[in-house]
């Protein structure tokens, strides 16, 4: 027979007690995982940073170019472990955030440690031969160095979910409910910063890959300062004769057209010229065809103050590729 009481008790009870497992599987993640990053925080720092500090192998601004503030991110980390090994998650949570900064510097540095790491493996056979040897090690089981480099920024976007998983599943009467909130807004505005970080640099990644394929006086500083969104050829549909291929570079505030140089030029064989600039703010855009989804690809028109262009795709998914970019391209100028 059911006690009196027991169907109203059971509901809360019973949600307490998944928060509570829950609770425990995240803290229980976050503690073996902390292990793990630590662990591997040290490899780098002992058989890297520290030896080629000592061996003098790098000088020591190539070092800090290479590694960045990766021995403060490994004190932090040894600062974090004997709190989570004690279950005080709030306190020890609260008193890593300040260590946050150094994530952030991390990630401004991240290219930079990528371009030094490959230059001194092409040129600095010293450095080659350690780095081989280091890897060599059976602390290191198959990783490499490239491997690791990236740990920090992984370990952040860790960081992010299993302290908001933490906080979500804390009660608010709980002693640490207000420290894990606050550590998890702090580890996601950082993670968010991360994040801007990387995209800038792909962004700069992409456009001086663009400013390179681009030749001739029109095209110097054509890139600088933008975001970049798409390239790829499209055929340009003139009034009388046939279409022409073109090569298009979309950006967030321009399209530009360029033509391929010829096979024979002495000096700029396999660059663009550029044609013409068209600025989005001014594009206003339609489907002429190409919205039934077969394969006959279709064709766009925008139109400008001055021109008016049709470009066509003879590939449908690409052609709403390129319609959905020009969409966001246009919409950022006018919002």
């Amino acid at each position: 027979m059911e006690r009196p009481g027991a169907s109203a008790r059971c509901p809360v009870q019973e949600q307490r007690a998944r928060w509570e497992r829950k609770r425990a599987c995240t803290a229980r993640e976050l503690l073996e995982t902390e292990r793990r990053y630590q662990e591997q925080l040290g490899l780098v720092a002992t058989y890297f940073v520290g030896i080629l500090r000592a061996k003098g192998t790098l000088r020591p601004a190539e070092r800090q170019a290479l590694f960045g503030p990766w021995e403060l991110i490994y004190g932090a980390s040894q600062e974090l472990l004997p709190y989570l090994e004690g279950g005080h998650w709030g306190q020890g949570l609260e008193g890593f955030c300040p260590h946050l900064e150094l994530y952030t510097q991390f990630a401004a540095n991240a290219e930079r440690s990528q371009t030094t790491l490959q230059e001194q493996l092409k040129k600095n056979k010293r450095f080659r031969r350690f780095v081989r040897l280091q890897e060599g090690r059976p602390e290191f089981g198959s990783l490499h160095l490239q491997d690791l480099l990236p740990l920090p920024l992984q370990r952040l976007q860790q960081y992010e979910n299993l302290v908001m998983a933490l906080a979500e599943n804390t009660g608010p009467n709980s002693p640490d409910h207000q420290q894990l909130t606050r550590a998890a807004r702090l580890i996601s505005e950082t993670a968010q910063r991360v994040h801007s970080i990387g995209q800038r640099q792909k962004n700069d990644q992409h456009l001086r890959r663009v400013q390179a394929l681009l030749s001739g006086r029109q095209a110097k500083g054509l890139t600088s300062g933008r975001w970049f969104l798409r390239q790829g050829w499209l055929l340009v549909v003139p009034p009388r004769g046939e279409p022409r291929p073109r090569m298009f570079f979309l950006f967030s505030d321009v399209l530009l057209m360029a033509k391929p140089r010829p096979p024979l030029h002495l000096l700029q064989s396999g660059t663009f010229a550029c044609r013409a600039l068209y600025p989005m703010a001014q594009c206003q855009l339609h489907r002429v065809f190409g919205h039934s989804g077969g394969p006959c690809g279709g064709l766009l028109s925008l139109s400008f103050p001055c021109e008016k262009l049709l470009l066509m795709s003879t590939d449908q998914e690409e052609l709403l590729r390129w319609h959905h970019s020009l969409t966001l391209a246009i919409s950022s100028q006018k919002s």
